[in-house]
């Protein structure tokens, strides 16, 4: 793990007509490739007949033209883009997830992680019930599924289930008639909707896959709450609002997000903006250039420059055609990877002093490697400084950090990682600075950097489901 990994992207589409539907979610998808690489999936109803297809790698791959024609035609349809944690291989954990009961069919995918996941496992499964896959998604549609059968609707058996699955979840379901999009009460995952031209509604994780289907941001879904699209209009369920406070992961406006992106009500590039100006007037230096580690460090480097007046410079190209190197799931692929994806512009750095903005650190390789190649481009001093504060605590949320033992800021003391990664100087943004970065004065998930978590993590789960193999306890 060479950055840090979020867990997916979700997309949902209901209409009153029945077209082909599957290439609108296509679209969304491709917009949200950035959200996870390693498999991804569509499911099609068209008038309560499920067709659907999920594979191993990225969408433009998976879904040929072949692939979506034979998807048919339909009025609701949802989709799912994810990352593969490492040592996962193939379509094991794609979604979506498709169930038949006996009520009707049922399709679901999920942007998250369940803090009581082994509890919900294991009980599941003493009860006799049989899983194909370690994730999450599969356990919400069961539960999901089983209140169904003594339900009068899927909202309220996705009401009844919010009662039971605990920590980060944002969710579209599809029944035979209607799209569900639910927010866990924290709202740590995003999700928003918006509505085309032709009056079709769209659910996505971020607004940049809005956008991409030609459909106008209308609003995020609240913190707790359940939005059903059908033929009547768009209602909510509100009995899970304002029970706690709002925690969206501040991580989703430091690196996860696209830029052109709006959360909350804040545009993520906007707040990387902000980031930068904070890390200037909070940890200057005297240099002749800035740089921004393409992609997701260029925003804070664009706001270094503004707020310092150190001019920007593109002192990094990046590879247009390669994904980002902590979605490859083996440490020799990703150690590959550093070395095509980014190449140093070297009239730009010989014989400067650089600012490198980067987002954050997890491990140190690839800032390591980073620092190298500009080394041997002619830099004459390299000072880092990180858009983030350091890593310090494990999360239980949908990002990929199972435990302390891989995150180097644990290990090392910040002039000890500099040395390591051969910089001369570091510093990273503080909390005080990092919750500020929104300009809104919201509540954020921040127990990455302090450990202060929005939620009870039981014990059990703290040894978290990243080492859980099917078939073992």
């Amino acid at each position: 793990m060479q950055k840090l990994r979020e867990e997916c992207g979700v997309f949902g589409v209901f209409s009153k007509n029945t077209y082909e539907i599957a290439r609108s979610v296509y679209y969304g998808l491709f917009a949200l490739q950035h959200r996870g690489q390693e498999s991804c999936g569509i499911v099609v109803n068209d008038r309560g007949v499920y067709s659907y297809y999920r594979d191993a790698g990225v969408v433009n791959d998976v879904f040929s033209a072949e692939v979506l024609n034979n998807l048919g035609v339909g009025n609701i349809a949802i989709g799912h883009v994810r990352y593969g944690k490492q040592g996962e291989k193939g379509r094991i954990n794609a979604q979506p997830i498709v169930v038949n009961h006996i009520k009707g069919n049922l399709a679901l995918a999920n942007n998250g992680s369940l803090t009581n996941y082994l509890e919900l496992r294991e009980k599941l499964e003493m009860q006799g019930l049989v899983f194909h896959s370690s994730g999450d998604a599969e356990i919400i549609a069961n539960i999901i599924t089983r209140e169904r059968i003594h339900t009068k609707s899927i909202e309220e058996a996705i009401n009844c289930a919010m009662n039971i699955i605990k920590g980060a979840y944002s969710l579209v379901v599809m029944s035979a008639t209607k799209l569900v999009a639910a927010r866990d009460a924290n709202g740590i995952r995003p999700l928003c909707y918006g509505k085309t031209e032709d009056g079709d509604y769209v659910v996505a994780s971020e607004s940049c896959a809005l956008d991409s289907v030609g459909a106008r941001y209308i609003r995020d879904i609240a913190p707790g709450e359940i939005i059903i699209f059908d033929v009547n209009g768009v209602r909510s369920i509100l009995d899970h609002c304002n029970n706690c406070s709002s925690s969206l992961c501040l991580f989703e406006y430091i690196y996860f997000a696209r830029p052109d992106s709006v959360m909350d009500g804040v545009s993520v590039h906007e707040a990387r903006i902000r980031a930068g100006e904070f890390l200037s007037t909070e940890l200057p230096v005297d240099a002749d250039i800035i740089v921004g580690v393409p992609d997701s460090g260029i925003d804070a480097a664009i706001g270094y420059s503004r707020s310092s007046k150190i001019p920007y410079g593109v002192g990094l190209i990046k590879n247009k055609y390669i994904g980002r190197a902590f979605l490859a799931p083996k440490q020799s692929m990703r150690e590959t990877q550093v070395k095509i994806k980014l190449n140093p512009v070297s009239s730009t750095v010989k014989d400067k002093k650089i600012i490198l903005i980067d987002d954050s650190i997890v491990r140190g390789t690839t800032s390591k490697k980073i620092v190298k190649l500009l080394r041997e481009a002619g830099a004459k001093e390299i000072h880092m400084r990180l858009a983030s504060p350091p890593f310090l605590h494990p999360c239980y949320y949908g990002t990929d950090i199972a435990s302390r033992d891989c995150l180097i800021a644990c290990k090392y003391s910040i002039d000890e990682i500099a040395k390591i990664i051969g910089v001369d100087t570091l510093a990273y943004l503080s909390v005080e600075n990092a919750i500020r970065i929104t300009g809104n004065g919201n509540n954020f998930c921040s127990a990455c950097f302090t450990g202060q978590y929005p939620t009870a993590i039981c014990e059990q789960n703290r040894k978290k489901k990243y080492d859980y193999k099917i078939g073992e306890k």
